[in-house]
């Protein structure tokens, strides 16, 4: 099996390897799903992991009784997360500045980079909550926001609201509704709708700018 093949697998069957993991290392799963939160969140190179899915089937799986798992602690954690990754991929953005569109870095996909600066333009700095619920979106949200030079305090507290917004809203919504019968029989075509509605503000923002394109004026 492929990467790509083991990915969408991995993205589709999301509860199914939790629950494997979880088998395998107890607990110990809270602090490897926070890792894969921090480094979707923290590093720039890894926008396509599966945030809101994860959490979502996570909060599922909490809600077992025999998981063992405290879902309140797990929210805390993956907020600490978050709240960090995000400082992280702020922080680097600052440190490298405006010189990163004066050229093309290898694993930084350019295009991602200017569709979010464009929400920015549009939103503000309410862009680092808004975000939060935007896969791609939100691993380069704050690394923009750190090449823009956003005031740290600023950026800290639109990034405190959004990471508690963002996880505890996936992960409760999987507590409390993941266990329902109709969304376990159907979880992997409740995962894939959470990922399409997630992507819906890229998708838009996308077709936004190309068609904006093709209505400008060649000169």
């Amino acid at each position: 099996m492929d990467l790509l093949h083991w990915f969408l697998d991995f993205l589709l069957h999301i509860d199914q390897h939790l629950a494997e993991l979880l088998a395998q290392y107890g607990t110990a799963i809270i602090l490897i799903v926070a890792l894969i939160i921090f480094c979707e969140t923290g590093l720039v190179v890894t926008p396509i992991l599966p945030g809101d899915s994860m959490l979502f089937a996570f909060g599922a799986l909490a809600a077992q009784a025999t998981s063992g798992l405290s879902v309140h602690v797990s929210v805390a954690t993956f907020i600490v997360a978050a709240f960090v990754g995000n400082q992280v991929n702020y922080s680097v953005g600052r440190y490298i500045g405006p010189k990163v569109y004066e050229k093309n870095y290898r694993f930084i996909k350019r295009e991602y980079l200017d569709r979010t600066r464009r929400f920015f333009e549009k939103y503000g700095a309410i862009t680092i909550v808004y975000t939060r619920f935007a896969p791609i979106l939100r691993t380069f949200a704050p690394f923009v926001a750190g090449v823009g030079q956003m005031p740290l305090g600023r950026f800290t507290a639109y990034n405190l609201i959004g990471g508690i917004a963002w996880v505890t809203s996936f992960t409760y919504a999987g507590y409390f509704f993941g266990n329902i019968p109709f969304v376990k029989e159907h979880f992997k075509w409740i995962v894939l709708l959470i990922i399409i509605v997630s992507l819906l503000p890229a998708i838009y923002a996308f077709v936004k700018v190309r068609l904006a394109r093709r209505s400008a004026p060649h000169t």
